[in-house]
């Protein structure tokens, strides 16, 4: 193992989702406790910095506008990273652009997983190990450094102020009831429980629970139809009026967060509150289930179709839908019930 006062400026890279994000704030604390004298920069997109804001852990965020101008994004953040000098990098990320950056930048020592294509960057390469969970996977990139076990409990930090407008939101709500957040969106359409079957669930909901939406300014729509035909008129359609933090902040106040595999899932974990979530084209051998004891996930899990793919699809690749459609709104209504 290296000594670790060799390392004095340290480059994280995470510019996947903002699922991705949250699930390496295991590896953002620890390396702050392994390299505690060092300065630690995470490079990320603009999309998911917000997840990072207030992050004692971090030094500075470094942003990567990948998905607009992606190569005259990439020359203006090489020169910002060849202008800092690290001299370690540590990259969750395995894609090309990540690795070509790493190298182009002069960082002496660039340490990912064995992985293609990024293993041709690296000066050391980390096997991924078998584990549940992604975030243990992440983790395990600090092993070439230490041989420490780390929590895997991941975090958000709103500020006091997201804390005091969802408090204010939260006054809006009957106190009498539980509160139930949903977030019936995601990037990849298969995998959303279908619209419908929010709907049915709602209906069912509305009397015994305070329900709160939650999502992008794109699922903002999808929201307020699941609303107005459930007949919900009293829920909150939040979509795309919060920040991530203070999204993360209402969630907090929340007694469930109600949604699929997406970032609200990975929100709801990492501000402790209890998650149902829907999987159907992915897996939890992908490493992305939630991980607290009171979360439970609904599946079909005798499939021979699943996984379709890490990511899911824009429609199914068999055409018949099976892993969502089966799981049907009365399934989860009952195990709402035996929770409540």
């Amino acid at each position: 193992m290296r000594r670790q006062m060799e390392y004095q400026r340290i480059l994280l890279v995470q510019t996947a989702y903002l699922g991705d994000v949250i699930l390496t704030t295991p590896l953002i604390r620890a390396i702050k406790q392994v390299f505690s004298q060092a300065t630690l920069d995470v490079l990320v997109i603009p999309q998911t910095a917000g997840a990072l804001a207030n992050n004692s852990h971090i030094d500075q965020l470094i942003l990567f506008d990948k998905r607009r101008q992606k190569w005259p994004a990439f020359k203006d953040v090489l020169r910002i990273l060849k202008a800092r000098h690290y001299d370690l990098a540590i990259s969750p990320h395995s894609s090309f652009t990540t690795g070509l950056l790493l190298k182009l930048s002069g960082i002496p020592q660039r340490v990912g997983f064995k992985r293609l294509p990024i293993r041709y960057f690296l000066t050391q390469q980390v096997t991924m190990p078998q584990a549940d969970f992604t975030i243990e996977k992440y983790l395990a990139l600090l092993q070439p450094f230490s041989n420490q076990s780390f929590p895997i409990q991941t975090e958000l930090f709103p500020s006091p102020e997201d804390k005091e407008l969802a408090n204010q939101l939260m006054k809006k709500l009957d106190k009498g009831k539980p509160t139930i957040a949903i977030a019936p969106g995601s990037v990849w359409s298969t995998k959303r429980w279908p619209a419908e079957y929010y709907t049915q669930l709602i209906a069912s909901l509305k009397q015994p629970f305070n329900l709160v939406f939650i999502g992008s300014k794109d699922e903002q729509y999808l929201c307020q139809q699941i609303i107005d035909q459930a007949g919900a008129e009293q829920a909150i359609n939040l979509a795309g009026e919060l920040s991530i933090l203070q999204s993360a902040a209402m969630i907090e106040n929340c007694d469930l967060m109600i949604c699929n595999d997406s970032g609200a899932l990975h929100m709801a974990n990492a501000m402790q509150t209890d998650v149902f979530a829907f999987f159907g084209p992915t897996v939890r051998s992908f490493g992305f289930f939630p991980f607290r004891p009171q979360d439970r996930v609904f599946e079909i899990a005798d499939l021979n179709c699943r996984p379709c793919g890490k990511h899911g699809h824009k429609e199914c690749p068999e055409g018949h839908f099976r892993c969502m459609l089966e799981i049907k709104p009365e399934m989860v209504l009952q195990a709402i019930k035996e929770k409540f």
